[in-house]
């Protein structure tokens, strides 16, 4: 006997909108499953509007209403039955964001919680990172995404560290991350792993996932510093077109996927990490665990 519920996240980023939908399998005496439906991404670019300007601007909003509308019914058809919808940066910093939130809410009937840097990290943990990690080991997770990236360090299986910094695909992208903002994480990534050996790192992010399905890899292996340094190389000796054309990367993705390559490889190279993890994990997957587990 199974019994299944039907979960839904909404993951508001500074690059794209997400709805990720869920079965959760639950059989006695099994562990739970937590089988995704369906995907859907909508590349509205919030963070071109609230880190250049400050406010989310008028088309932006119409796109999310609208966007936010075929999410509700989508989630109907498909017989969702709970549903948390989350923003990060681009809402945050944004000064129209709670506006903005409020007049989803009134238009498509979707309330949007805007969270900070911390609780985004602390969501993420809930995915399969746990079973990811190993107690005796030492892990670096790095979440890029178009507004922060969020770094948390495991030990002993734990939490013992955790940050969020302004430095983004979208932010890079338009000139705003200084260098002292490049210097703030390098010092506090070597002041947390500096007693640490053989640092193991963890990735999360569209981008990485990107970047490790053009590795054909297969899931369980990692990839090497020297890959990402030679993917580095390779997609900036591209144009942004022969990156989709040749490549066949989305428009919104072919611009980024530098600027987040960039940001793995300092990290791995301040961190000592020689491989880096990528289990496809992030804060949709995160969002559906937490309320799972209640958590959230």
């Amino acid at each position: 006997m199974i019994n299944i519920k039907k979960y839904a996240a909404i993951d508001i980023g500074s690059n794209a909108m997400r709805l990720l939908m869920t079965n959760i399998v639950e059989q006695q005496g099994r562990e739970t499953q937590f089988n995704k439906s369906s995907l859907v991404r909508v590349p509205i670019r919030l963070g071109q509007d609230a880190f250049t300007v400050g406010e989310i601007a008028e088309e932006s909003i119409e796109r999310m209403v609208d966007a936010m509308k075929a999410y509700k019914l989508l989630m109907k058809v498909h017989g969702i039955e709970r549903y948390m919808a989350c923003a990060t940066s681009a809402m945050r910093e944004a000064y129209n964001g709670k506006e903005v939130a409020d007049l989803i809410e009134q238009e498509a009937g979707i309330k949007i919680d805007i969270i900070d840097g911390k609780r985004e990290a602390a969501i993420i943990a809930s995915t399969d990172l746990q079973q990811f990690i190993k107690p005796d080991q030492t892990y670096l997770f790095v979440d890029v995404g178009g507004g922060s990236t969020e770094f948390s360090l495991f030990t002993n299986g734990k939490i013992t560290a955790s940050r969020s910094f302004k430095n983004g695909t979208v932010r890079l992208l338009n000139n705003m991350v200084n260098d002292i903002v490049w210097q703030e994480i390098e010092k506090w990534i070597k002041a947390v792993t500096e007693q640490y050996d053989n640092i193991i790192m963890v990735g999360s992010g569209g981008n990485i996932n990107k970047l490790f399905k053009m590795s054909g890899k297969k899931q369980d292996l990692p990839l090497s510093y020297f890959y990402i340094n030679s993917q580095y190389q390779f997609l900036n000796s591209l144009t942004y077109e022969q990156r989709i054309s040749e490549l066949g990367l989305n428009p919104d993705r072919a611009d980024v996927i530098i600027y987040a390559t960039r940001i793995y490889l300092n990290v791995m190279k301040w961190s000592g990490a020689r491989n880096i993890y990528v289990p496809k994990i992030g804060l949709s997957d995160g969002i559906v665990k937490a309320m799972y587990y209640g958590k959230i």
